[in-house]
């Protein structure tokens, strides 16, 4: 007999659980990134705001006090995009994710004006630079890079930086006000990583799924597949290498095999752009209206949404004037007065994350 298909209530409880969005909270950036795995951080600023909203007490100073302490790590990993992640399990995220996105960052490379040689020649004085003259920030490495007549116009610094990234050579490291400087991996984590060899591959796959499922069950091999960018045979790799820590969940999905208790209630939560709640799974419907949809994916961007009972409710944008800042939100339909002062308190709690005081 199968595992009965449960309820989209059911579901959405056991994912906002595993996603830390329910029950207790985590204390650390490096308590959510151990969770999640990868907290997608392309835009700093709402991977800080991922980390407040599963956290308590943190501040975005704090969180980058913990950047600064190397508690937690910058730099790209799953799909391509920057991720906060734990320094341990960077060598073996990169590893994975590598092969696949080296080929697709030559390929843009290519369509910049670079021939892989060329390109290559790049990444390696981007490592020499940073060797010769310590951190360096983006638009720094750029002018350097123009001076030496390369071109840096457009997507290619960016891609240059990738390419160097994705050889395991610099990370994201010490702030330069608000920007993190570029650093060299041996530098800042005391040894680049080290190529993941094809016997370890089974192993790490299998942590890839166990973890995955940890931050993001009940899910399906599909989803494992989107949300880290491999091939599908992988994430069914990982999931078979792993299976003695995993149980089925009804339909394709799959859960842990201990797993906490799964929350009753789902408080109102503010998430950020890019939220991983909004990323981790191929099929949003469980958390965004299917008439929604449209409204919170434009384009390449996912916006930042408003939850009540796990399901999104509106959009929301936290703007500064001056000193002061205010958290504005468009509700879809009519909130009922409970869960309207639920997202108030957590606009609230939006204003002293960024800002480091109540909003007065």
């Amino acid at each position: 007999m199968g595992v009965p298909t449960p309820n989209p209530s059911a579901v959405r409880r056991r994912r906002l659980g595993a996603q830390l969005l329910a029950g207790p909270p985590a204390r650390s950036a490096a308590a959510v990134a151990g969770r999640l795995l990868a907290v997608q951080s392309q835009n700093l600023r709402a991977g800080r705001l991922a980390v407040r909203a599963r956290s308590r007490g943190l501040t975005a100073e704090s969180v980058n006090a913990e950047l600064e302490r190397r508690d937690v790590l910058i730099s790209w990993a799953c799909r391509g995009t920057l991720h906060i992640m734990l320094p341990d399990d960077y060598p073996w995220l990169l590893g994975l994710s590598a092969p696949t996105q080296r080929t697709s960052n030559l390929r843009r490379l290519h369509q910049c004006g670079y021939e892989p040689d060329r390109a290559r020649a790049a990444a390696d004085l981007v490592v020499r630079l940073i060797g010769a003259e310590g951190p360096l920030g983006r638009g720094a490495i750029g002018e350097r890079l123009e001076a030496a007549g390369y071109e840096v116009g457009g997507q290619a610094l960016v891609h240059i930086l990738f390419l160097a990234s994705y050889d395991g050579r610099i990370v994201r490291g010490p702030f330069r006000g608000a920007e993190q400087a570029f650093v060299l991996a041996r530098d800042w984590l005391g040894a680049e990583p080290e190529p993941l060899m094809a016997e370890r591959r089974p192993a790490a796959l299998a942590e890839l799924a166990r973890r995955y499922l940890a931050g993001h069950g009940p899910a399906s091999a599909a989803d494992l597949a989107l949300w880290s960018g491999l091939p599908l045979r992988d994430a069914h790799a990982g999931l078979r290498e792993a299976s003695r820590s995993i149980v089925a969940a009804g339909d394709d999905r799959l859960d842990l095999r201990k797993r906490a208790p799964v929350p009753r209630t789902l408080p109102p939560r503010l998430l950020p752009a890019f939220d991983a709640c909004l990323l981790g799974w191929e099929d949003r419907a469980y958390g965004v209206p299917s008439e929604r949809v449209a409204e919170i994916r434009l384009g390449g961007m996912i916006r930042a949404v408003a939850l009540v009972q796990g399901r999104a409710v509106g959009t929301w944008a936290a703007r500064r004037s001056g000193r002061r800042m205010a958290v504005e939100l468009e509700e879809w339909d009519a909130i009922p007065a409970a869960a309207r002062a639920g997202l108030d308190a957590e606009a609230a709690d939006v204003v002293r994350f960024e800002t480091g005081t109540p909003p007065g």
